[in-house]
């Protein structure tokens, strides 16, 4: 496939991240989101991290110019129709990713790819509501996204070889290592993951331990680079939740219970890093 042109929607986080690595690697990217105020924060933290690789002489005063170039930001969902791949990387609920696909499928070219950065939910499923399930596949990459080397390529049942072998390739050229999985609620990271994480809320919310010292026995013990809690805190508790009860829904074994604390800080508006509290304030 000769794709030139890539579109991203969804500026927070991930997206914002998503199209700095695009960008950087000379493709066009079209960022989407809702709200110009979600672009303008996307924007500036995909030029802050430019900065930081400009600091550590990764890239040069021009690398950062040529790439911040090459993104522009849209509100506009029409303006993707003249991309040649897509990445949705928009909230962690079905119900949004369902519109967002539904209306993908309706705006791009029938041989466009549509993938998700999902961390979760079923590809099968989200292929299932369009007209190309066969070019649907997953594109799981990781916070922060210009650092970390992994994209997990979630395989849908209907998706096909010559979608795998592209989207591989694809992940190659972002220098990026792309780990195919096949489709299960989780994947792999977060089927493994988030039940460890889950369990450390467990030791907190029984009195076991304080978030530190679980942070520390991590740390020290098993030369993690961070504690679970910290991490919960990163990624962002409202989406630990997320994913936790479309494990727990979708494979229906109770080990995938979430911790009650974890849904009381999310009720509190506690969400970790980005709302200034969670295990750990910031």
């Amino acid at each position: 496939m000769d794709i030139k042109r890539v579109g991203v929607i969804g500026a927070g986080t991930m997206g914002s991240g998503i199209a700095h690595v695009f960008a950087r690697s000379g493709y066009a990217v079209v960022l989407c989101d809702v709200e110009q105020r979600f672009l303008d924060r996307g924007l500036a933290t995909i030029t802050k991290n430019l900065d930081r690789e400009v600091a550590k002489n990764k890239i040069t005063i021009d690398d950062k110019a040529s790439a911040l170039k090459k993104i522009d930001p849209v509100t506009d969902r029409a303006k993707l129709a003249d991309c040649d791949f897509i990445v949705e990387a928009a909230t962690e609920k079905f119900e949004i990713k369902t519109e967002i696909f539904r209306d993908l499928d309706r705006l791009a070219r029938p041989e466009v790819i549509l993938a998700s950065n999902t961390s979760s939910i079923s590809i099968t499923k989200l292929a299932a509501l369009t007209r190309r399930p066969d070019k649907v596949i997953g594109m799981h990459f990781f916070n922060p996204v210009p650092m970390m080397k992994l994209v997990e390529v979630i395989r849908g049942l209907a998706t096909s070889n010559e979608t795998l072998a592209a989207v591989r390739d694809l992940a190659v050229k972002l220098d990026k290592t792309p780990v195919e999985v096949n489709d299960a609620p989780g994947f792999v990271s977060n089927r493994v993951l988030m039940p460890l994480l889950n369990e450390a809320m467990y030791a907190v919310m029984e009195g076991v331990a304080t978030a530190e010292a679980v942070d520390e026995v991590f740390k020290l013990g098993m030369a993690h680079p961070m504690g679970p809690l910290t991490l919960a805190d990163f990624i962002g508790l409202d989406v630990c939740l997320d994913i936790m009860r479309v494990m727990q829904d979708g494979l229906g074994d109770p080990k995938y219970r979430p911790c009650p604390l974890l849904i009381k800080m999310v009720d509190a508006g506690w969400l970790g890093r980005k709302s200034g509290r969670g295990f750990y304030q910031y």
